[in-house]
């Protein structure tokens, strides 16, 4: 009977093989998708009978009450009322907590709920399995069958019902459709109760998954239960750039975890100074700019339109100066310490900051010369404008001569290529 359940919701206990929440053993049931913490699971007290909480496929969730005062908990494969026949669901909430969700789900307290029949037994789950088969192929025919009466839709997915006597199908479309034929196509094909539902994109998202730009798995297939529109104002709250491309999510929908901070970064915009207010000092006047939000600061300029000669200061002083211009006093500066620099804690003695500092010296190789080449050769012009000093006096001023110009004792010597009569 567990294998079987383990079958079905593939969240087992991996150290017990339980199904559904583990506490027999040190390796606890991961959390999963719209599962909630049971903090009040060990206070006594509690109804058998009350209303429990049943999640299905495709993040739907129902509540049902237990009038057969069944011991369920978390985790445990129920079949459950339908209409008609019966579910198969498993059960994710039981106790005092069930109100509350059901109070986020938007239902009343005196709101009439279907019940559990019984812990779902072998050949129920059989038989939703064999339903579950189906779902694949009878996707990929709807899909085809809307192509064919050129329906502009598209079905995402098909959930069967327990029984395998109704199927949902799950479909996007971005405009109003009229699917009555459709669905009397649908009933004679697959020979069941069809209902249609239409999901929005960041549903269908998650129910694809993938990695979002953050790196981490997509918040719509990992954890988030419920959409709620996302407009552009939370995007400028947060001083973010106004790309498309940036701030659309996989769905092209804005990303939902734009939404994730508002709150904070409206509470700190509360912190600082108003837009419009213009700072003053004995040198000219300071434009609003640019915020730095959280870290409560604000750079000023000197033109409202164009960044120039821009100054970052405390929203502190911010405040501090906008006081002393109501009362008429012009400040020398917007920020006093902005010409004291800082003491460096260390001297660069060798070099060590310099960006060329791992570059090699290249020297220029010196070309060996080559006895024919005429280009590195000295010039005689060179070399008869030069004063010719007899330092031997011994020998003659030929000789020493013909020694400079490479030849030694040889009247006819030839320097490039110009012949130079013995003197």
């Amino acid at each position: 009977m567990e294998e079987k359940e383990r079958g079905v919701f593939s969240s087992g206990c991996p150290g017990c093989k339980r199904a559904g929440a583990c506490t027999g053993c040190s390796r606890r049931e991961p959390r999963g998708k719209l599962l909630a913490t049971d903090w009040l699971a060990d206070i006594p007290g509690v109804d058998p009978k009350g209303v429990v909480e049943v999640m299905f496929k495709n993040t739907r969730v129902g509540f049902y009450t237990n009038p057969s005062a069944l011991p369920l908990k978390i985790g445990d494969i129920v079949a459950v009322e339908a209409s008609p026949g019966h579910d198969i669901g498993r059960v994710t909430m039981v106790g005092p907590l069930v109100a509350m969700q059901m109070k986020k789900a938007g239902l009343k307290a005196g709101t009439e709920l279907k019940k559990v029949f019984r812990i779902a037994r072998p050949n129920d789950i059989e038989k939703f399995e064999e339903a579950r088969a189906r779902e694949h192929s009878t996707m990929i025919r709807a899909r085809s069958i809307a192509e064919e009466l050129g329906l502009a839709m598209k079905i995402g997915d098909v959930e069967y019902q327990g029984d395998g006597g109704k199927a949902i199908f799950y479909y996007i479309a971005d405009e109003r459709v009229d699917f009555r034929k459709l669905i009397r196509i649908l009933a004679d094909t697959f020979k069941v109760r069809i209902e249609m539902k239409q999901i929005g994109a960041r549903q269908e998202a998650g129910r694809i998954g993938g990695i979002g730009p953050c790196g981490r798995p997509l918040c719509c297939s990992s954890w988030m239960s419920k959409f709620v529109s996302v407009g552009t104002g939370s995007a400028r709250l947060q001083d973010l750039s106004m790309n498309p491309q940036k701030l659309a999510g996989q769905c092209a929908k804005l990303k939902c975890c734009l939404n994730f901070e508002v709150d904070s970064y409206a509470e700190a915009q509360k912190q600082l100074p108003p837009k419009d207010v213009t700072l003053e000092t004995k040198d000219g006047s300071y434009y609003y700019f640019k915020p730095d939000i959280l870290a409560r600061t604000i750079t000023y300029s000197t033109d409202k339109n164009i960044p120039a000669n821009l100054v970052t200061i405390s929203a502190s002083r911010a405040f501090e100066i906008i006081a002393l211009n109501k009362q008429g006093i012009r400040v020398d500066a917007l920020d006093p310490d902005s010409d004291d620099t800082p003491e460096s804690e260390y001297g660069d003695i060798i070099g060590q900051d310099s960006l060329t500092r791992f570059d090699k010296n290249r020297k220029k190789k010196k070309k060996k010369r080559k006895p024919g080449d005429p280009s590195e050769q000295i010039p005689v012009e060179r070399i008869q404008k030069k004063p010719q000093v007899n330092s031997r006096p011994d020998k003659p001023a030929a000789d020493y001569t013909n020694r400079i110009r490479g030849k030694k004792g040889n009247g006819n010597s030839h320097n490039n290529g110009n012949f130079v009569p013995k003197k």
